[in-house]
């Protein structure tokens, strides 16, 4: 024992049993009240002291922990003596400060990664000893041996309440938790949400963003077979209220569940139009669960993703991707897509060759793309940006000869002969690089911009943060939610005044059919058409830029059977007429697209999806919702500053005061029951 931890107990008048300050004696002296005072510098009531009395040993503990609240620090039981319903029973307990002791040195064993986490204890000494006497045959608890000396820093009070020991989760609070984590909103959201419905400064709710998450990843650790049996119940009862809800499963030899997939009556609806083209995501896990996870998602007339289905397999092999597409396929009436995006997958290529022969299987480009930097970051080093350049533009090419030539001179330029991604790549060719696939119809789902919306929709579902079964509602609320999304921006799209930039009359009248979205695609190719020539040739007619003197686009036009193509391939690869199509038609005096090339999937319709969301939902759910996303709107702006943030706080306080103060009607609570199940 330390000299300074000598002068503390004998400071606080424990002569008797000084090797208590190791907290490792098992002698069972206790110190006479009598014979001991306490001398602090403080006055303070709330400081413990020798003989302090307590009516057991639970108040006890309670009130050392207010006291080490107050000064910085929090405490944990450490030792007891004697043993509840044994003999005397307890007989003593000692509570210390939190960071008292030694973590011990864990044995390495190469089997099993180690956690390099940093230990917060540093051998503090502080503590407070109980002792149990019975005085006139009622027993009591008594301070026997206190000091509050500490080697390490005490934390500030706006620090103190972030150790684990004052942080806790209320029943009310946890519950609240477990339904935001149903509508797919962060964390952060959920913490920002919280602090403005308490009233409290952000960052002085009783737990942090990680009390979140390991609460929300506790519920993931559940039975995997109770899991399923809860996921197979959940869809028996979707089914049962929507007879158009699919879904389909396999069991294996041990009748356990093996793959699970489903889809909604809107969905099926919405792949009726719209899943000529389709991606097919594999690349992400339920990690809680270890299940790859695959969601089929295509793009409607207003250029915005629609969900078509979803499932959930054992493993990434090529019978689980075979029994997945068709599955997908029984859920679609037997409808193939034109095309189907991946991510670079063997086995899924090979499955797709097998289930969809018919369907042009390509890869999605901004998957590849985004393994770039891992594959040739290292090996390119200051050249890399150069050859990313390159790479974009031979991707672009129309032409394959010129691609692969293209190809080659790259390969050579940038020494890359023997590096295996590039010769993976080459070998993928025609199912990556444009000059392959324009003759095939993708709906655009190849640019960037669609992949991050496609890529966002697809987060929201992974925003689950719940059971196996909760993830499937967490689907069915993302596609309600973008369902009632998508209504709303189809609106907006639709009252927005269009602005006719040629004055043609193939503009006036495709700006009455097509949807704003597509609209403004071919709106785009109106106006460069008036900077192409057109020459007749004798099999049809070549356009090319007005600036330039060689080359060019060939353009076959038949008017009597309005036919029109070009070279580039635009309109089969989009649905939208290209600048030389439509070039071509002009100088034809052809005042109207002809109807082929206005599509029906990029017409003004009401999706199936919004007539389907209109006849299953009421008023109040849709309202509710509406008012969910005006919530979450609401907490991202009043985040960007303290003065909105003040602002929010001050005037939802008020609102909930007045909402508060309206009758609540039975059929108000039915409903809000209901929508509470249904999020």
């Amino acid at each position: 024992m330390s000299e300074e931890a000598g002068h503390m107990m004998g400071l606080y008048g424990d002569p008797s049993d000084q090797r208590s300050l190791s907290l490792d004696d098992t002698s069972s002296t206790e110190e006479s009240p009598d014979q001991t005072r306490l001398s602090l510098e403080t006055t303070n009531d709330a400081v413990p002291y020798i003989g302090q009395r307590f009516p057991n040993h639970d108040a006890a503990y309670e009130f050392y922990a207010e006291f080490a609240k107050g000064c910085g620090f929090s405490i944990r039981r450490h030792r007891t003596e004697g043993k509840a319903g044994v003999g005397k029973g307890l007989t003593r307990r000692y509570f210390v400060c939190h960071r008292a002791g030694n973590t011990p040195v864990k044995a390495a064993n190469d089997s099993k990664p180690q956690r390099n986490r940093k230990s917060s204890r540093c051998g503090c000494q502080a503590y407070m000893r109980i002792s149990k006497t019975t005085d006139l045959g009622v027993p009591e608890w008594r301070v026997t041996g206190f000091m509050n000396h500490h080697n390490h820093e005490l934390l500030e009070p706006n620090q103190v309440r972030f150790l684990p020991a004052y942080r806790s989760i209320s029943d009310a609070d946890r519950n609240r938790i477990l339904m935001f984590a149903k509508t797919g909103i962060s964390v952060q959201q959920m913490m920002r949400l919280m602090e403005l419905e308490k009233g409290v400064e952000p960052g002085y709710l009783p737990f942090t963003e990680k009390d979140v998450r390991n609460l929300l990843q506790s519920f993931r650790k559940v039975d995997p077979e109770d899991e399923s049996i809860d996921l197979l119940r959940m869809c028996r009862n979707i089914k049962e209220k929507d007879p158009n809800f699919k879904y389909d499963f396999s069991l294996d030899s041990n009748n356990r569940l093996e793959n699970i997939a489903w889809s909604y009556a809107s969905s099926i609806q919405s792949y009726d139009i719209f899943g000529d083209a389709v991606v097919f995501d594999t690349t992400h896990r339920l990690t809680a669960f270890d299940m790859p996870l695959g969601i089929w998602v295509g793009v409607n007339n207003y250029g915005m993703p629609c969900f078509f289905g979803c499932v959930l397999l054992r493993e990434e092999s090529l019978r689980s991707y075979s029994w997945a597409l068709k599955v997908f396929l029984a859920f679609m009436n037997g409808k193939a897509p034109q095309t189907v995006l991946t991510d670079q997958n063997m086995c899924l290529k090979e499955a797709i060759n097998l289930e969809m022969p018919t369907t042009k299987h390509a890869l999605c480009i901004w998957l590849v793309v985004a393994k770039y930097p891992s594959w040739f970051n290292a090996v390119l080093g200051e050249r890399y940006n150069e050859w990313k350049a390159e790479f974009n533009r031979l991707y672009n090419l129309e032409s394959v000869e010129d691609f692969e030539l293209g190809w080659r001179d790259m390969v050579n330029s940038f020494g890359l002969h023997t590096n295996r991604h590039i010769a993976s790549l080459f070998a993928l060719r025609s199912l990556w690089a444009l000059p392959y696939l324009r003759s095939h119809f993708f709906a655009g789902m190849t640019t960037t911009g669609h992949s991050k919306s496609i890529n966002a929709f697809i987060q929201r579902f992974l925003s689950a943060q719940s059971r196996l079964a909760h993830f499937v509602e967490q689907v069915a609320v993302t596609v309600d939610f973008k369902d009632q999304t998508g209504e709303q921006q189809t609106m907006q799209q639709n009252l927005q005044n269009i602005c006719l930039k040629t004055g043609a009359p193939m503009e006036a009248h495709a700006a009455t059919v097509l949807t704003p979205f597509a609209f403004s695609k071919l709106q785009e190719q109106l106006v460069l058409a008036a900077h192409y020539a057109s020459f007749q040739m004798e099999d049809g007619f070549l356009v090319r830029h007005h600036t330039k003197l060689e080359g060019g686009r060939k353009v076959y036009w038949v008017p009597r059977e309005g036919i029109v193509s070009c070279s580039c391939h635009q309109f089969e690869f989009s649905g939208i007429l290209c600048r030389h199509a439509l070039r071509v038609l002009s100088t034809g005096n052809c005042f109207q697209i002809p109807e082929r090339y206005l599509p029906h999937r990029w017409r003004r319709i009401s999706t199936p999806a919004t007539k389907a969301l209109q006849n299953t939902q009421s008023d109040h759910t849709e309202r509710v919702q509406l008012l969910q996303s005006m919530v979450s709107t609401l907490v991202t702006e009043s985040a960007k500053s303290r003065e909105r943030l003040d602002i929010a706080t001050e005037n939802v306080s008020i609102l909930l005061s007045r909402i508060r103060e309206q009758p609540i009607s039975s059929q108000g609570i039915r409903e809000s029951s209901s929508n509470q199940r249904n999020l």
